[in-house]
C-alpha cells in the first residue's frame, strides 16, 4: 500500500505538471494562439522594416503607422480598423499589408488568424453573388468569434463584383456587437489598382510644377481618391455603402515609383538573397524597366513588380 505522503506528493506533482502544461505561455509556444487582450503593435519595429523595404511611399508609411499605432494602443476602439490601399501594381500595397499582418500575427499569411481573399479566385462567378455574400459573412463571423484580432485582406478589389463587399458593412460599422460578436479589434485591408491613374496624375502634376514628391500630403489625394473610387464601376467599391457611410478609415495612396526607387528595390532584393550589391547590375536591371510618360520616362509602369524576375536573368548570366 502507498503511504499517504507518497500519494499526496504524486497528486501534487501531477497537478503542478498539468497546470504548467496547460499554462497559456507554454501552450502558445507550440500552438498559435490569438493575441491576448491589450496586445500592441511594435511601432518602432514596424517603422524600421518599412524604411528598409518600402521605397518612395512617404504617405503610405506615415498614414499606416499612425493609424495602426493609434488603433492598437486604443483599449476600446469604436470600430475595426479599415484601410483601403490604392495604386498601380508593384508600388508596395501587398508588401505593406503582409508586413502589417505579421506584426499582428507573427506567422503572417500562414497564420490561421490572417485571411486573404482574392477576387478572381474566391469570387469568380457574378451569378453567385448572393452565395458569396452569405459565405463571406459566415467566414468573418466565425473567425472573429475565434479571435477578435483577426486580419482580413481583400486583394484585387478592382476585380470584385459590384455590391459584394457591401455584405461586410455591418462588421465595419460602429456597433458594439453584431449577434453577440464584437468586431472592433479586427483589421480589414482592401488592395486595389483603382484610383492609380488619379494618384499618378497628382504625382506628375507635382513633378511638373517643380515640387518634391515628399511635399504631397494625404489631403491632396484622399478626397479625390475616395470620390474617384466611389464613382468607378471597376473599383469594387462603386457606390459602396462602405464609402457612403464613411466606414473606411483611410484611403492610402501609393505613388508611382521613380527610377531611383526601382534601384532601391533591386539593391534590397540583392541583399535579401545574401549577395553583395553590384551597381552595374542594379543599373542594368533598372534600365530594362519601362517608364512613363513616354517623353519624360519618370515613373516605372510596373513599379518593382518584375525586379525579382529580371534580377534572376542577370544572376544566371
Amino acid at each position: 500500500a502507498l503511504e499517504p505522503l507518497s500519494v499526496g506528493l504524486a497528486i501534487g506533482v501531477a497537478s503542478a505538471l498539468t497546470g504548467y502544461l496547460s499554462h497559456p505561455n507554454f501552450y502558445c509556444s507550440y500552438v498559435e494562439c490569438c493575441p491576448s487582450a491589450g496586445h500592441r503593435i511594435n511601432a518602432t519595429a514596424l517603422r524600421e522594416q518599412l524604411d528598409e523595404r518600402l521605397f518612395g511611399q512617404h504617405l503610405a508609411k506615415e498614414v499606416v503607422l499612425r493609424a495602426v499605432t493609434g488603433f492598437s494602443h486604443n483599449p476600446s476602439p469604436k470600430k475595426p480598423l479599415t484601410l483601403s490601399l490604392h495604386g498601380w501594381a508593384g508600388t508596395g500595397k501587398n508588401f505593406l499589408s503582409q508586413l502589417l499582418a505579421r506584426h499582428v500575427h507573427p506567422a503572417g499569411l500562414r497564420s490561421k488568424f490572417v485571411h486573404l481573399f482574392l477576387a478572381t479566385l474566391h469570387f469568380p462567378h457574378p451569378q453567385q453573388l448572393q452565395l458569396y455574400q452569405e459565405q463571406l459573412q459566415s467566414w468573418i463571423r466565425g473567425n472573429v468569434s475565434a479571435c477578435p484580432y483577426s486580419v482580413f485582406i481583400f486583394d484585387e478589389m478592382d476585380k470584385m463584383h459590384q455590391g459584394l463587399i457591401d455584405a461586410i458593412k455591418p462588421f465595419l460599422d460602429y456597433y458594439e456587437q453584431v449577434d453577440g460578436v464584437s468586431y472592433r479589434k479586427a483589421i480589414f485591408i482592401f488592395l486595389s489598382n483603382a484610383g492609380g491613374d488619379l494618384i499618378n496624375k497628382a504625382a506628375l502634376d507635382f513633378w511638373t510644377s517643380g515640387k518634391d514628391r515628399e511635399e504631397i500630403q494625404l489631403k491632396d489625394l484622399e478626397h479625390v481618391l475616395s470620390v474617384g473610387v466611389f464613382n468607378n464601376k471597376n473599383s469594387g467599391l462603386w457606390h459602396s455603402s462602405l464609402i457612403d457611410r464613411n466606414l473606411i478609415d483611410y484611403f492610402v495612396p501609393f505613388l508611382p515609383l521613380e527610377h531611383k526607387h526601382v534601384k532601391m528595390c533591386i539593391r534590397a532584393e540583392m541583399k535579401a538573397r545574401g549577395h553583395a550589391v553590384d551597381e552595374k547590375v542594379v543599373e542594368a536591371v533598372a534600365d530594362e524597366m519601362t517608364y512613363f510618360p513616354k517623353e519624360a520616362k519618370i515613373y516605372s509602369d510596373k513599379g518593382c513588380k518584375t525586379v525579382q524576375a529580371k534580377l534572376d536573368i542577370h544572376e544566371d548570366i
